[in-house]
């Protein structure tokens, strides 16, 4: 059965972003690892650089085999007046309206077009060797601070049973005092060690609970107003380490996600020597459109009555021809003036024509263009350009040999640390039960009155510490394996 889910309250947010997320009221590592791939504000942003990268691929693959696609279109106005151009001018008595549309391929092919895919393959690699590594970083952070919640909780035991303990003496050292076999001072010793144990008990509490805010901070989501709601249920069991530290290099040398990333950004600084190497070559362009357009007077009768005027200007000269042929006697034959007439189908073709607008448009030629460029002398562009990008790679080079010697050194560092903390485990478990035989023994002879109240109290301290001292021993070693898995990269198990 699923766990239920605790509403964390209502809580007036400070923006918009910031919203209370549910929390599971009981809460394993997996669920805490879950919520925070989800919801980890760090995690989210690097998570996000990946898109850019994958749309880089797909742009460079579609610019090296397709062209670009631009369309467009527009209206203009124009109103009645007089343009001068030079020494020529031109009227018009009416405004016009005008509408046109382009369509146009561009496609180019030069030596960055031809490296742009390989780069941006790189990039993308990097990107999710990034993305790899900020959940690695994220997992070990969030296993971290589960680990020192139960830690926190763990030593809070350890100070209720302290605070037990202590108000068990008080009553003894009361019991001894009013059989007169124990003075005044033992028990106000033992008060104070009780008021001690409060303090000390409160305290411990208080850092279970800030703990598992800076817990649910890691995560990314709002903790819970009543953080004693939500339980942490996951236990670890302490293991022989049984790595060997050659086979973890090996591991991390091939795993280790930052590492991961530098050699994919070296291999994009490669391409990039390549693709500002082919700045040196020629850069072919071809490209291609189509175009319309269509106008429309504002009034059509000016022009209708300058077409009328003229064609009957025209019908008259033909008339006058005409006659004086006749009358000469040349023999030349008579014209046609029927032509020059203005019809009804003449007036009407031209208000078809005005009212073509906006979207009858009228075709323009086809035109196309192949352009072929060689570049012969750039003011040493191009070395620059070649310079800066070997710049770029010979500083990712070094900056793979750096993170390289830092891997190693922190795997080794983690594994020794591993080590050290596992054989820590069994000192201080060995310390505990000393400590407790030691406490034990004081008590009886306090009891019995051949001790004394400071001789148990040395005793309890000592038993405090050791049984302190394990438990951050036990989470010592388990944040110490986690630290060596975040070296290497990957679970170990």
């Amino acid at each position: 059965m699923k766990p239920l889910l605790l509403s964390v309250g209502l809580v007036v947010c400070p923006t918009l972003a910031f919203c209370q997320q549910p929390v599971p009221a009981t809460l394993s590592l997996a669920d805490a690892i879950a919520l925070a791939r989800q919801h980890n504000p760090a995690y989210q942003q690097t998570i996000h650089d990946r898109s850019p990268a994958a749309w880089g691929v797909r742009n460079a693959w579609s610019s090296l085999w397709l062209p670009s696609v631009t369309a467009s279109g527009g209206v203009a106005y124009a109103g009645p007046g007089e343009q001068n151009f030079l020494t020529s001018s031109f009227s018009q008595s009416v405004s016009t309206w005008s509408s046109n549309y382009n369509f146009f391929l561009d496609w180019t092919l030069n030596g960055q077009t031809l490296s742009q895919p390989g780069l941006k393959k790189a990039e993308l690699n990097a990107a999710q060797a990034d993305v790899v590594g900020a959940e690695t970083n994220l997992v070990t952070a969030v296993r971290q601070q589960y680990l020192t919640v139960l830690q926190a909780r763990d030593n809070a035991e350890v100070a209720q049973q302290q605070l037990q303990h202590d108000e068990q003496f008080l009553k003894l050292a009361q019991a001894r005092y009013d059989v007169g076999r124990a003075s005044l001072i033992d028990v106000r010793q033992a008060q104070v060690a009780r008021g001690a144990a409060e303090v000390s008990l409160l305290r411990a509490r208080t850092a279970v609970q800030v703990e598992k805010l800076r817990l649910f901070q890691q995560i990314g989501v709002s903790a819970p107003v009543d953080l004693g709601t939500v339980q942490l249920t996951d236990t670890f069991s302490v293991q022989t380490p049984t790595w060997q530290l050659s086979d973890l290099l090996r591991m991390a040398e091939q795993e280790n996600p930052s590492l991961k990333a530098l050699r994919e950004r070296e291999r994009a600084a490669g391409w990039g020597v390549k693709a500002a190497s082919s700045s040196w070559g020629p850069s072919v362009a071809l490209s291609a459109g189509w175009s319309g357009f269509t106008q429309k007077l504002s009034d059509i009768n000016p022009t209708i009555a300058g077409a009328r005027a003229s064609a009957a200007a025209d019908s008259a000269t033909c008339a006058y021809a005409n006659s004086a042929w006749f009358n000469t006697g040349s023999g030349q034959p008579l014209l046609d003036c029927t032509q020059y007439a203005f019809s009804p189908g003449t007036e009407q073709a031209l208000r078809d024509q005005n009212g073509r607008y906006p979207f009858h448009f009228t075709p323009q030629p086809f035109q196309a263009r192949l352009t072929v460029t060689i570049p012969l002398w750039g003011n040493f562009h191009q070395p620059l350009l070649v310079s800066q990008a070997k710049a770029q790679q010979q500083d990712l080079q070094e900056s793979v040999r750096a993170r390289g010697l830092q891997v190693q050194t922190d795997v080794s560092q983690a594994y020794l640390t591993l080590e050290t903390a596992f054989q820590t485990i069994a000192i201080q478990d060995t310390n505990r039960t000393a400590a407790r035989e030691q406490l034990q023994l004081a008590t009886e002879r306090y009891r019995v009155g051949s001790g004394t109240f400071f001789e148990l109290l040395d005793a309890q301290v000592a038993a405090l510490r050791a049984e302190t001292d394990y438990i951050n021993a036990v989470y010592d070693y388990h944040k110490a394996l986690a630290a060596l898995e975040a070296a290497v990269g990957r679970p170990l198990r």
